[in-house]
């Protein structure tokens, strides 16, 4: 039994484990999340279950904008199944890399940190879901790739057990690389 105890708490400790943002501070092109989401951006994205199925797509229209410190992002989301959704984010600088973040669906402060091409953003989304409303762990990484192109992958935890993951791949408006 003892063992059994250890084994689980050894994969709980490596399932909190992750990469580290500085590992990405060479990286280019850098990455400034007010620069980058200033003005039209849209997403393609999709959401997959712990087993790999996809059983959400979507298109997200983002319009950036920037006003006494604060990014305001209109995220205006389209769902494969017809549906749609809406979440504005107010994000604020909070010192050199770092960034804090509130929307109507998230719970508290959203916290991210970026270094080089990398964002890493972590937040507490309530998701509902047939009535219900849940407490989701995110935890993204964004990568600018150029500078009209970002790919984001997202794991969706609950008690420290991951659900799923939500893909996405944003591109600038009216932008050439």
């Amino acid at each position: 039994m003892k063992r059994i105890i250890t084994a689980l708490l050894a994969m709980l400790l490596a399932a909190c484990a992750g990469p580290d943002i500085q590992q990405y501070k060479t990286a280019t092109p850098q990455l400034d999340p007010a620069e980058y989401f200033t003005g039209t951006t849209d997403a393609w994205g999709m959401f997959q279950k712990r087993s790999g199925e996809v059983t959400k797509r979507f298109h997200v229209e983002i319009t950036g904008t920037q006003q006494e410190g604060v990014l305001t992002l209109d995220e205006r989301f389209r769902y494969d199944d017809g549906t749609t959704e809406q979440r504005i984010w107010r994000l604020t600088r909070d010192g050199e890399g770092r960034w804090r973040g509130t929307a109507g669906d998230v719970k508290g402060t959203a916290l991210g940190e970026t270094a080089g091409n990398a964002l890493r953003w972590q937040y507490t989304l309530l998701l509902p879901v047939d009535g219900t409303t849940y407490e989701m762990q995110f935890d993204d990484w964004m990568f600018l790739i150029d500078r009209c192109t970002m790919i984001n992958r997202a794991s969706m935890r609950k008690f420290g057990i991951e659900l799923g993951q939500v893909t996405l791949t944003f591109r600038r408006r009216a932008c050439s690389p």
